[in-house]
């Protein structure tokens, strides 16, 4: 039996205070009643909710929240908060709701990584509604995901979801700024993400939230490539959530690209740090490109950074363009040996040779 299509739905914080330093409850609603319609309509859901900041705020009566350590302090009393109002919310419609916080932490180690598509899988086999948070209480900058657009993209792809919807405060991708220039049009459809596109792309739209256009942009470009179709859409608007699917509303959409068939290489989509580089020939550029080839030695000009065997690094171009991404069968100083080499030659400058492939294309992901 085929499992129900998944949809993955981020709501940013100027969604769900509606601009205002409270959560806009009547609007949680009004979004709650959406999903639970999607629901009957066959479809599975999944929410990454922000929030949790405001939420804390709101219990507080002396004003905080501007360092680092207030900011998780709020988290840690909001985030309770917050999951309790979903939680009654879903439960006017007879829906169970559970929580999953993570941190990038989660999403980098290949164990945990699984563990965490594991719990979700089985939430949504039971008919539960996973409600999924960055965990800011004790997040730092080093575990952080950094927003939620892009911890909302790590878990389409761990849902194996159709489309992620990421609803905020404007309309969509425009041509220029809506707030400053008139002339500003709708993007309607994008099929591809280049640097006019991120240019595009501004800073955050709000003092109340940690994303703007620009994680929004990374966040579609990551899912999209796991095959997940993205929409960028305002919040407010009604059944936004409904017409979203049904493409009768304003909004943004991102093309979804073929998504690779294996675990490992959607693990690698999901975004481990990558902790150093590889610059290679245009003659192994275009073996990766065309057909498919594992990077060997020969075609390794430049080694940067310092990594370890089985390390995620990433593979680019003379020309500065980061064409793929992988685990690596040696460390940068072996590497840095062995640059330029015909593999045959490996097991004669190296005591150990792993392998004779740089990395193999089966731990590979193309970008």
């Amino acid at each position: 039996m085929q499992r129900p299509h998944v949809v993955v739905v981020k709501l940013g914080t100027s969604v769900l205070t509606g601009g205002t330093d409270k959560l806009d409850k009547a609007h949680m609603v009004e979004l709650v009643r959406q999903c639970c319609e999607l629901k009957k309509q066959g479809y599975q859901v999944v929410l990454v909710s922000s929030g949790a900041v405001a939420a804390g705020r709101e219990q507080l009566i002396t004003p905080c929240g501007r360092s680092l350590i207030e900011k998780q302090m709020l988290a840690a009393i909001g985030q309770g908060q917050l999951i309790h109002i979903w939680q009654s919310l879903f439960a006017l419609y007879g829906v169970n709701v559970g929580q999953m916080l993570l941190t990038r932490a989660d999403v980098e180690d290949r164990e945990r990584y699984l563990n965490a598509r594991d719990t979700l899988n089985a939430l949504l086999a039971h008919n539960v509604v996973p409600i999924i948070n960055e965990n800011d209480a004790v997040a730092t900058a080093e575990i952080k995901v950094g927003d939620n657009d892009n911890l909302s993209a790590l878990v389409a792809i761990l849902a194996n979801a159709e489309k992620l919807l990421l609803l905020t405060d404007q309309e969509g991708l425009f041509t220029g700024d809506p707030r400053s220039d008139a002339n500003a049009t709708l993007i309607n459809e994008v099929e591809h993400i280049n640097d006019e596109l991120r240019e595009l792309a501004g800073g955050s739209g709000t003092t109340l939230g940690t994303g703007g256009m620009a994680t929004k942009l990374q966040a579609a470009d990551i899912a999209r490539r796991a095959g997940v179709e993205v929409i960028i859409a305002k919040g407010a608007g009604k059944n936004v959530i409904l017409n979203c699917m049904a493409d009768k509303l304003p909004g943004t959409r991102f093309l979804k690209l073929t998504a690779p068939k294996d675990g490992r290489k959607k693990w690698l989509l999901a975004g481990p740090k990558s902790t150093g580089q590889l610059v290679i020939d245009d003659g192994a550029s275009l073996a990766l490109r065309e057909r498919g080839a594992s990077l060997l030695a020969k075609g390794v000009k430049t080694v940067k950074g310092q990594f370890e065997r089985g390390d995620v690094i990433e593979v680019v171009t003379c020309q500065g363009e980061c064409i793929a991404k992988g685990l690596v069968n040696f460390n940068h100083q072996e590497i840095d040996q062995i640059k330029g080499c015909h593999s045959s030659q490996i097991t004669e400058l190296l005591v150990f040779a792993p392998s004779s492939e740089v990395i193999h294309r089966d731990d590979m992901i193309l970008l």
